[in-house]
């Protein structure tokens, strides 16, 4: 975009745990590319990336943003660094992953008062998963009681000893070192030549000429040095370690200079569409883009945010979308700095830009020039854990309540909007409270619509563990016509293998074939709503073996009321049961917490499938009712202070304890009552 080759772009994302200093970090970073005039602070409000009001009164990022700034480096390169910020907050993890699709880096910030946390290991997670390089960056380092070598083996101990710092904290604070620069303090030299020789030794692996010369004894020139220590970063063998104190803004020059010369740029690593083909990346190559988020804004209004991955986007231009061969139309390319957008003619490869007003495009979809079509691989989100039924605090909030919840859904992929046909309630799913939060806030901001939040009803179920027999005669005589139908039935169990669950068996044209349908769809309605607690009755089998008729009076409608009644007395007879689903979880906590979760598992009448250590966690396999479960995210934080995350999906349908069924059937009782 400024004319500089893709070679000297340098595109990576900013990850770890909640409050680790992602964000202090790049609005430090900001301030020295001079993309800001002054240093912007999260706690005064002024950052650059945590501007949103949602923002600013929680203290916390939300929203994945990306930012772009040249920055000239020690050896004379201008260099083009494009990086996103992210949350860490575990709830907006979705926009985490979004983010990480358009960079070639991850960079995960770790505290040293805290040392590796949940969130760290899960930044790293990400990383192996979307095959990302990674460094890591040393924040907090002026903290009280802290220590950078303590900090530096946690790390090590983690996540492997291909972690090596490339910057070291100077003996008097007053700053930091580079490694690879040329201004070594006399007390550090032995320990930055010890790790230097390492470094040179790991960039000489990458290439066999290189080996050869640095086996024969021969020093490697520093172009040498980066080139291989760039390769040995893009495969993974090297994890650059730096350290910087940002809110001092000390150790960014380091830090910045390490990235111009240790990360690859978009060239270094081969993107890949859906199916592993190699996208080339060249500026003259067919064009394609990756649409990674989607912004509602209030004053240019829907903006498509893509990173492209080869070729050249250019402004007033026609493009395709090639997952659903849509034409679309750019008018505009904006380059995003925050609250700041300017605009710009192309793009290439490793750039981020948005365009306003796309009609047919959505996250996750891959835009190309027209002529050509390359599909890259869809994104991969956490299911939701958190559910709430939405209600309409007015008539007027009814009226745009679908389309407030759909414009939120439409910017956040990892927000369902759910209506449960069973319950009848438009249910709200999300990652967490603070998730769902955030949304309602939305609505109200940008829809002037009010909601409340109501724990979903369960979706019960009923059926039978019986046989029961059922009958009823509709007789109805008011003058003229009358009404009359007599059905006799049997319930039971429908077995999973067996297909067909009505059964004609009368004999004898007991009851005439013509009004055998009007007989199955009474039974059809009365299973929507069953004997115990007004829930669908399922996995029934019914077989209608006798009934009468009369010549004049009987009728379809006649049939189908003495279907449903007699249905209903024999699913009474049937030993009828309350089914509920259950759902099975993944709860992964740190060992201290092992006991309590166990414990309160237990009190959830879940039951517990195993257990095992991954990444530092204990994981917890249980299968739990999703009656225990809809603030489960909420609670599994508080009993872990934060540490603790879940994950579930629908298993099956089970039977409803006696002593649980009963209080929900006399619930239900209630409900209906009052509604009469």
């Amino acid at each position: 975009m400024k004319n500089i080759p893709v070679s000297d772009v340098r595109n990576f994302i900013l990850l770890g745990h909640s409050g680790s200093g992602k964000t202090t970090l790049v609005d430090a970073l900001l301030h020295k590319m001079g993309v800001n005039d002054r240093l912007g602070l999260v706690a005064s409000g002024s950052s650059m990336a945590d501007f949103t009001d949602e923002e600013k009164e929680r203290k916390i990022s939300v929203f994945s943003k990306s930012f772009s700034a040249p920055y000239k480096s020690s050896d004379g390169r201008t260099i083009e660094m494009m990086f996103c910020d992210t949350p860490g907050y575990v709830d907006f993890f979705g926009q985490v992953i979004s983010a990480s699709r358009a960079t070639e880096t991850g960079m995960i910030v770790v505290d040293a008062a805290s040392g590796v946390q949940l969130g760290s290991r899960r930044s790293w997670r990400l990383c192996n998963r979307q095959g990302l390089s990674r460094a890591i960056v040393i924040s907090g380092l002026d903290k009280d009681n802290v220590d950078y070598a303590t900090t530096l083996s946690e790390i090590q101990a983690a996540f492997g000893s291909g972690c090596v710092p490339v910057s070291l904290p100077k003996s008097d604070g007053s700053g930091f070192v580079d490694i690879l620069g040329k201004d070594i303090p006399d007390d550090l030299a032995d320990q930055v030549n010890e790790i230097k020789g390492s470094l040179v030794e790991l960039a000489a692996e990458t290439d066999d000429t290189l080996i050869e010369k640095f086996l024969g004894g021969d020093d490697l020139s520093p172009e040498e040095i980066s080139h291989g220590l760039r390769d040995s970063v893009a495969s993974g063998a090297l994890v650059p370690v730096f350290a910087c104190n940002a809110l001092k803004e000390t150790g960014i020059t380091e830090l910045l200079d390490g990235l111009s010369r240790l990360f690859p740029s978009p060239v270094d690593r081969d993107p890949k569409d859906a199916e592993g083909n190699v996208i080339a990346t060249g500026a003259s190559d067919p064009m394609v883009g990756f649409v990674w988020r989607s912004v509602n804004d209030p004053f240019v209004g829907q903006l498509t945010f893509v990173r492209i991955l080869g070729g050249t986007l250019k402004s007033d231009s026609e493009i395709v979308n090639a997952n659903n061969g849509e034409k679309e139309r750019v008018g505009s390319l904006l380059q995003v700095n925050g609250k700041k957008q300017v605009q710009v003619e192309s793009a290439t490869a490793g750039d981020i830009v948005a365009i306003p007003k796309l009609k047919h495009t959505a996250v996750g979809d891959t835009l190309c020039s027209a002529g050509s079509r390359t599909i890259c691989a869809s994104f991969k989100f956490p299911s939701p854990v958190m559910f709430q039924a939405v209600h309409a605090k007015t008539q007027a909030d009814e009226d745009k309540l679908g389309t407030a919840l759909h414009r939120v859904a439409d910017e956040d992929p990892t927000l369902h909007v759910v209506r449960n046909n069973d319950t009848h309630e438009m249910v709200l799913q999300g990652l967490g409270d603070v998730h769902i939060g955030v949304a309602v806030n939305m609505m109200k901001s940008r829809s002037n619509v009010d909601v409340l939040l109501t724990t979903p009803k369960v979706p019960y179920k009923e059926t039978v563990q019986g046989l029961g027999e059922g009958h009823y005669k509709h007789k109805k005589q008011s003058g003229g016509r009358g009404q009359f139908g007599e059905v006799y039935l049997k319930v039971e169990a429908k077995r999973p293998e067996e297909e067909e669950w009505f059964l004609n068996e009368t004999v004898g044209g007991s009851i005439p074939g013509n009004f055998m349908p009007a007989v199955q769809k009474g039974l059809v309605e009365a299973m929507v709503a069953g004997p115990l607690a007004g829930a669908p009755v399922t996995d029934i089998k019914v077989h209608v073996y006798d009934g009468s008729y009369h010549d004049v009076d009987s009728s379809e409608v006649a049939f189908k009321i003495a279907g449903g009644r007699a249905f209903r007395e024999a699913v009474l007879a049937a030993k009828p049961v309350l089914l509920e689903p259950i759902m099975t979880v993944k709860v992964a906590i740190p060992d201290s917490s092992l006991g309590d979760i166990n414990s309160d598992l237990n009190q959830k009448r879940g039951r517990i499938l195993g257990m095992e250590a991954e990444d530092g966690m204990q994981v917890i396999t249980a299968d739990v009712p999703q009656a225990e479960l809809f603030k489960y995210a909420a609670e599994l934080r508080s009993m872990t202070a934060g540490e603790g995350t879940f994950s579930m999906k629908y298993c099956r349908y089970d039977v409803v304890p006696q002593n649980v069924a009963q209080k929900v059937i006399a619930e239900a009782a209630k409900d209906k009552e009052e509604a009469h």
